[in-house]
């Protein structure tokens, strides 16, 4: 059975930083892309940041691309979210999602059917 937990999540002030961790188990963990996407209230879910399977190849939407950062560690099937400068906009629950997929980072970010497991979601509010 695949499980995907996030954690780190929480509340903080504009300019401030998170890290978001998503622990796999139950699958050949570096045998698939991973990625987070994020869904604020009263909008769709998009994805927001991806990586291969061996952490050589990164993909962030622009309005991330400079502030977040992607990592995974395969030795222990986790990969890292790393945010900083935050913004209010930023504020959403944020899902980790693995992918079989060998197709480009700028498509499989827009295509969440190619995406194989979800977690559950991690909430991030950026607040003042």
């Amino acid at each position: 059975q695949v499980q995907v937990v996030e954690s780190g999540g929480d509340q903080v002030q504009p300019g401030g930083s998170l890290r978001l961790s998503c622990t796999v188990s139950g699958l050949n963990f570096d045998g698939y892309s991973m990625a987070w996407f994020r869904q604020a209230p009263g909008k769709e879910r998009e994805g927001v940041a991806y990586i291969n399977r061996n952490g050589g190849i990164t993909y962030y939407i622009d309005s991330v691309r400079g502030r977040f950062t992607i990592s995974r560690n395969n030795a222990v099937n986790t990969v890292f979210l790393q945010m900083n400068s935050l913004k209010p906009e930023d504020t959403a629950l944020y899902y980790c999602a693995a992918t079989a997929s060998k197709l480009p980072a700028v498509i499989l970010l827009r295509r969440e059917r190619d995406f194989n497991y979800w977690g559950q979601g991690t909430q991030v509010t950026v607040s003042s």
